[in-house]
């Protein structure tokens, strides 16, 4: 699936209690969103030259079980919720352990942002579409113009 990354861990991402580093959660998310945009011609070079940048307003994590030394991971990503206009998003991320347990749900929220102009923007309509291709969370919603 195009919305699912393993990753090999590495020794800076853990601390000294032997654990990934909490913000490390957060970084491999962020990766697997990259990695997902590029897979569908979105790549970091792709949104420059677009003008193009995703902004967040909002991370929240929940930690369910620790990953070790060692151990690889499964990031897995989801549409949790879209504007009908398609300029903010919420993505959630199911992170698994080697043995296919969940160690931490990570949600964010954000916007899209015109690099030149530094305010929100609407997407492009294909970029909308490859969000619409995550398979969907649950309790995906639209979001409101209102929501902040």
């Amino acid at each position: 699936m195009d919305n699912t990354e393993i990753f090999k861990t590495k020794w800076a991402d853990f601390d000294p209690n032997n654990h990934l580093r909490h913000s490390a959660y957060n970084d491999y998310a962020a990766e697997c969103r990259v990695r997902f945009f590029h897979k569908h011609g979105y790549s970091l070079a792709n949104f420059n030259q677009a003008k193009l940048g995703p902004i967040l307003f909002q991370e929240h994590t929940n930690f369910y079980k620790e990953i070790r030394i060692g151990e690889d991971l499964t990031v897995v990503l989801f549409l949790k919720g879209i504007s009908d206009k398609g300029d903010k998003f919420k993505f959630t991320h199911h992170i698994y352990k080697q043995n296919k347990s969940l160690a931490a749900t990570i949600d964010v929220y954000g916007a899209w942002l015109d690099l030149s102009l530094r305010k929100l923007t609407t997407p492009p309509k294909a970029l909308i579409e490859v969000c619409y291709s995550l398979p969907k969370t649950e309790d995906f919603e639209i979001i409101s113009s209102k929501q902040k």
